[in-house]
């Protein structure tokens, strides 16, 4: 077999992103302490259930954090790989988490259909409102980055959540301060999670997908197939394997037949064109002659 030459790409997150998750965490933390306080100085259970909510979100951030770090360690003899899929199996645990507690959030909802009990209070709403502020500026925080890793996107996702919980709070507060409608509470609850679930769903499907070592949404594989292909010299392309290492490294593996033993010296031209046009870091080609069925046990 023969492979491309050892061009590492690795996709390392930005520094300040550990920062960001340091400073996520230390917020989120000083205020669910915060929020549980006031619940129960103020006799709050929907205060204090909130604070709960909060802690997961606590969890969440640590678990991503955990992640990135473990993708960062060397492969041993025991995780040939290293540890990047770890930040794969973050992402789709995160997605779960959120959606289980917005299904729990609008079970609470449904429940006290036109009640207003933890709106009734101006102490209650102005906590609600410092939850705005700490979960918006710790999604602040992720917003450059959570485009390029479903991993940090799934940790944007809980706190921009965070948020609009904490917003729809407020607002039917407001409202039912002046026009007594105790209905919007529920209401508001539900529209917002129907928003974040729209949005948590498309992260649980791609983090899933790329758990079960499915190809990245970002990769055509038609497009990667086409290309070598039509690469001067092959003759055929088969056992094309294509699959995340983590949310932002690509793998590839491909047995590509040659019509002739000089267009091995295609390999160095083919990793730069992966890694360049379609961002696949890790590609092992097997080259193999045309005609000669016995290189590859998986003939076609």
């Amino acid at each position: 077999m023969v492979h491309s030459p050892n061009h590492c790409h690795h996709h390392a997150p930005p520094a300040h992103i550990t920062r960001a998750f340091i400073i996520g965490i230390f917020l989120n933390l000083l205020y669910v302490i915060t929020e549980a306080g006031a619940g129960w100085y103020y006799n709050s259970l929907a205060l204090l259930s909130d604070a709960g909510h909060n802690l997961s979100d606590v969890f969440s951030l640590a678990l991503a954090l955990t992640a990135i770090k473990l993708s960062q360690k060397k492969p041993n003899n025991q995780y040939t790989f290293g540890y990047s899929k770890s930040t794969t199996l973050a992402s789709l645990f995160n997605a779960i988490i959120l959606l289980i507690a917005m299904g729990a959030i609008g079970w609470e909802a449904i429940s006290r259909f036109g009640e207003a009990q933890a709106l009734n209070g101006k102490s209650i709403a102005i906590v609600s409102g410092v939850g705005i502020l700490i979960n918006t500026f710790t999604a602040l925080l992720f917003l450059k980055e959570k485009n390029h890793d479903i991993n940090i996107k799934g940790a944007y996702l809980h706190m921009a959540a965070d948020a609009l919980v904490s917003l729809g709070v407020v607002i039917a507060g407001i409202v039912i301060f002046y026009t007594g409608w105790l209905w919007v509470d529920s209401i508001t609850s539900i529209l917002i999670i129907l928003v974040i679930v729209a949005s948590t769903w498309n992260l649980f499907k791609e983090s899933l997908r790329l758990s079960l070592d499915g190809v990245p949404k970002s990769v055509n594989v038609k497009e990667v197939r086409q290309y070598l292909e039509n690469l001067h010299g092959v003759a055929e392309v088969h056992d094309l394997h294509i699959w995340a290492m983590s949310t932002t490294d690509t793998s590839l593996t491909a047995h590509v037949v040659v019509k002739d033993k000089q267009q091995k010296n295609l390999l160095p031209g083919i990793h730069d064109d992966l890694f360049h046009k379609f961002k696949i870091a890790h590609a092992t080609i097997q080259i193999e002659e045309f005609g000669n069925k016995e290189q590859c046990l998986h003939t076609h």
